[in-house]
């Protein structure tokens, strides 16, 4: 079971940042490490929750917890505080298709209001991310499985000062080049074949573009975010920062 648990360094970078701690403002949660390996073990296996082990605890108990956690964004201040500070000489930007389960269905509100669509693949969603010039995570956000990459461009880069943006030709529109000129950052972006104007891309640095790729490739390697069995896109961002999180304490 070694690769489903946290190792003694890990913990104690993670105890800290969880709610429930002895001298926490009400009730101490009863042991944080095996909820979370718990839930580790949930994202990296895909199991349905019933099948969580009995060495974790009862699953309702700590499917109930994640719910918890999930709405008040525990994982998402987990993530933020390992992540630590971005390396933003400059960021890449993509988008991957994450195929969704029939388990992840039938949620209150419709498809539409938990970042499912439909596209050729049949229900999917779509995850943008935008990581720094390391190749790691700074944020991501969900999106439909139909709704073109380009649109988490502006809520990703909101706030962010960055040198360059690195993007495939999906990201080539007019709008984002102009607000990466009027921040003063490159747009690193080859230009679609059907531009009138064709405009000069930096192909030297456009070969970084391949680490938001190795970063989509091991997040993917945790089966519950490589397939979204979560009904609500709150559960499903919150096993991504979980994800995210356990690649940043390696």
């Amino acid at each position: 079971m070694n690769r489903w648990v946290l190792k003694d360094e890990q913990w104690e970078r993670v105890a800290p940042l969880l709610p429930g701690k002895a001298g926490d403002p009400g009730r101490t949660g009863s042991d944080n490490r095996r909820f979370l390996e718990a839930v580790l073990w949930m994202v990296r296996t895909g199991a349905p929750w019933r099948d969580l082990p009995a060495m974790f605890g009862n699953w309702n108990s700590v499917f109930r917890r994640f719910r918890r956690w999930a709405q008040t964004s525990i994982f998402e201040q987990v993530f933020q505080a390992l992540s630590g500070d971005p390396d933003f000489e400059y960021a890449l930007i993509d988008g991957t298709i994450i195929r969704v389960h029939q388990h992840g269905t039938g949620a209150k509100g419709g498809l539409g209001h938990q970042a499912i669509g439909r596209s050729r693949g049949g229900l999917t969603t779509k995850i943008v991310a935008l990581v720094d010039a390391l190749g790691n995570l700074a944020d991501f956000l969900l999106l439909p499985g139909q709704r073109h990459d380009s649109v988490g461009a502006e809520p990703l880069l909101d706030g962010v000062e960055i040198g360059a943006l690195i993007a495939d030709k999906g990201f080539d529109n007019d709008a984002l080049r102009q607000a990466l000129d009027a921040r003063g950052a490159i747009a690193v972006i080859p230009p679609k074949a059907n531009r009138v104007r064709q405009i000069a891309c930096d192909f030297a640095m456009y070969r970084w573009r391949h680490l938001v790729e190795n970063f989509f490739c091991d997040l993917k390697q945790f089966r519950r975010v490589a397939t979204r069995y979560d009904k609500t896109d709150q559960s499903f961002e919150a096993m991504i920062y979980l994800a995210a999180s356990f690649m940043a304490l390696k």
